[in-house]
């Protein structure tokens, strides 16, 4: 089996007590790596689009960011869920061949979950 398949399928299966015990003051830190392209607080895009509520949003969908033809095709039906996130944020051009987005990816699920219990903090008012 593919490392990164087997990686994915490990994280999944783990994913929910993982992300249970996720440290959204940790994913605050993890986020640093991202906070050069993306903001999560303000509904405002730079490099990359804003992360302002992605959990729950159709793939490839924030106003005004011009997302690539790669990313717009992997999108279809797609919503960012906490699943499909945290198998993106491991490795983003694995999967999605073409996307802009050059950040090679994060290999310790902990880091994963506490992104996203930081993306959920981020998006309450």
């Amino acid at each position: 089996m593919c490392p990164r398949l087997l990686f994915a399928a490990f994280f999944l299966c783990l994913a929910p007590a993982a992300l249970a015990a996720a440290d959204a003051e940790a994913g605050a830190q993890v986020f640093r790596k991202c906070g050069a392209c993306h903001t999560a607080t303000e509904p405002v895009n730079r490099v990359g689009p804003s992360l302002l509520g992605i959990l729950g949003r159709p793939v490839a969908t924030f106003d005004g960011y011009s997302y690539s033809d790669a990313m717009q095709a992997f999108g279809d039906g797609k919503i960012w869920d906490d699943a499909l996130l945290s198998e993106y944020l491991l490795s983003p051009k694995a999967m999605v061949p073409g996307t802009k987005m050059s950040f090679p990816g994060l290999k310790k699920p902990g880091d994963i979950a506490d992104l996203i219990a930081y993306l959920k903090r981020a998006a309450k008012p």
